[in-house]
């Protein structure tokens, strides 16, 4: 199988722990050059990743006002859970994502994106009665990142993180009728 990078179409495998010395290598360029466009790892990663989360904060805003809270949420972390499981070094750049260190934090990283776009579904699906009210965004994507990270080295990560999210969805109990 092979890797997929950060950004990597052409397979060059690099994820979100390559050195920028490995970035500028495979980039065909100078360290220097590297950091004087991206000073930080989080620059770099926000560069790499922002795309992605400016489209999944869309997909969010479009759902906002769906008749049916419980599956805009579901819609919206489906979109999430797919595109942190297939684009390698998402979910450990959600890991880390303001987290690492506080003064490199901001509001257009990615975690704080997303947290921002979510909320307002989770909101909404607990008003209705759709979620616990104890469930909270920042819940719902430690588990896609969880997932995510569990099903990386999987032959089709996208089929198995999905199969875990309807999993953790449905609830492993049985129905009782």
């Amino acid at each position: 199988m092979p890797s997929r990078g950060a950004g990597d179409q052409d397979g060059c495998g690099f994820g979100a722990d390559a050195s920028l010395e490995q970035i500028a290598r495979i980039a065909g360029v100078g360290s220097a050059t590297v950091r004087r466009h991206f000073p930080s790892r989080h620059a770099l990663l926000d560069a790499v990743f922002r795309g992605v989360i400016e489209n999944l904060g869309a997909r969010a805003r479009e759902l906002s006002d769906a008749a049916d809270a419980r599956a805009a949420l579901l819609d919206w972390l489906a979109a999430v859970n797919g595109n942190v499981a297939t684009i390698r070094g998402l979910a450990i750049a959600l890991t880390r994502d303001c987290m690492a260190s506080p003064t490199d934090a901001h509001e257009h990283c990615a975690t704080a994106q997303l947290t921002e776009a979510g909320e307002p579904l989770v909101r909404r699906a607990a008003t209705a009665g759709a979620v616990p009210p104890e469930v909270t965004i920042t819940d719902l994507l430690a588990l896609i990142t969880g997932i995510a990270l569990a099903t990386e080295h999987h032959a089709d990560p996208a089929a198995a993180a999905t199969r875990l999210l309807d999993l953790a969805v449905a609830g492993i109990s049985p129905r009782r009728g």
